[in-house]
């Protein structure tokens, strides 16, 4: 995908959202040190009620039925967020665009840096790289990097091995 480092970084950050939404403060604390989420001072009860409404409403654009349930479910999240672009570097990153206003919440932090980032996947019209595993007793989202754009599991190492064995097992049965 032609996209920058911190596209890519967003983009993994609102899957790893939608596929580990926080349960409870300690959790959401873990997701902003594991994303490393910068700017934010503290959190509160608040911020998790929101960061959960926020991984349903990324979750909704990755799953829509098509172009139009997308765009219109990543306008209604931007809608909603203060975007005010700025130039920076932090944390060993190189010089990037965070899109979050000074002082947002936390959630609205996230609504603003990986809604931009996915709505550059659908302006640059690589909407159907956003995806759900094709495991059926899997739910998560992924997006696809491969240069075919040929991936259909969330992680090869678990629902795809744990697939590829069910196939097989069932074609040495018949």
């Amino acid at each position: 995908m032609p996209f920058s480092h911190d596209m890519v970084y967003s983009l993994a950050t609102a899957v790893d959202l939608v596929n580990t939404p926080p349960a409870d403060m300690e959790e959401l604390a873990a997701f902003v040190l594991r994303r490393k989420v910068s700017g934010v001072e503290f959190l509160n009860p608040g911020d998790l009620a929101e960061v959960r409404a926020l991984a349903s409403a990324f979750y909704d654009v990755f799953t829509a039925p098509d172009d139009p349930a997308a765009i219109d479910g990543l306008n209604t999240l931007l809608g909603r967020t203060r975007i005010t672009p700025r130039l920076t570097q932090h944390d060993g990153f190189p010089l990037h665009v965070h899109y979050f206003a000074p002082g947002a919440s936390l959630a609205e932090h996230l609504a603003a840096d990986c809604g931009v980032a996915l709505a550059h996947v659908l302006v640059e019209g690589e909407r159907d790289r956003l995806r759900s595993c094709a495991a059926p007793d899997c739910s998560h989202v992924f997006v696809d990097e491969s240069r075919n754009r040929s991936r259909v599991y969330c992680d090869s190492r678990t629902c795809g091995n744990r697939m590829h064995v069910a196939a097989y097992r069932a074609r040495r049965r018949a």
